[in-house]
C-alpha cells in the first residue's frame, strides 16, 4: 500500500521560478463520490495519464494508490465520469536545499491560485523553509485538488 506524507503551503513570491527545472500541464478530473469515501481522480500530466484512488487524510498521511493508464483511456472517463470536477494547473520541479518542490499554477476556474507541496517520508521530517513560500495551508481541505474541483478557488 503507498502512503502519500505531503506539507502544501501558498505562496509568498514567485521568485521560485528563476529556480524551476521541468514542467508539466495537468489537467485532472474527481469522480463523485460521497462525503467521506476515497477520492477517485483520474489526471493526464504531459503524455501519460493515471488512476488514482486516495484515503481520507490522519494528520499529515493518507493511503494512495495510483496506476498507469492509456491516456485516451483517461480522455474517455474525464468526458464520462467527471463533469465540471475538473482541475487544470502546471506543475513546477523546483529545487531547493536538497528537496524537490511541486509549485502548482492553476488555471481556469482555480486561475490565480498558486501552491507547493513537498512529499515527505514521515510526519516529522524536518525540511529547510524556501523564501518564496508562504501560509501552511496543510490541514486546509479547501486548497486539495478534490475540494477545487468543488469549490473552485475564484467562488471563495
Amino acid at each position: 500500500m503507498g502512503v502519500e506524507i505531503e506539507r502544501k503551503f501558498l505562496l509568498s513570491s514567485d521568485t521560485w521560478r528563476a529556480e524551476a527545472s521541468s514542467s508539466v500541464r495537468i489537467i485532472q478530473g474527481y469522480f463523485e463520490i460521497a462525503p467521506g469515501t476515497p477520492t477517485v481522480r483520474v489526471r493526464i500530466a504531459g503524455e501519460r495519464a493515471f488512476l488514482t484512488i486516495k484515503g481520507g487524510v490522519k494528520n499529515l498521511s493518507r493511503s494512495e494508490f495510483e496506476y498507469e493508464i492509456p491516456v485516451v483511456d483517461a480522455e474517455a472517463m474525464l468526458r464520462e465520469f467527471c463533469g465540471t470536477r475538473i482541475v487544470e494547473k502546471t506543475r513546477y520541479l523546483v529545487p531547493y536545499a536538497g528537496e524537490v518542490w511541486e509549485v502548482d499554477e492553476y488555471w481556469g476556474n482555480n486561475g490565480g491560485l498558486f501552491t507547493a507541496e513537498l512529499e515527505l517520508d514521515n510526519e516529522q521530517a524536518e525540511f529547510a523553509i524556501p523564501p518564496w513560500l508562504g501560509r501552511e495551508v496543510s490541514d486546509e481541505r479547501r486548497y486539495s485538488n478534490g475540494a477545487l474541483s468543488r469549490n473552485p478557488y475564484q467562488n471563495w
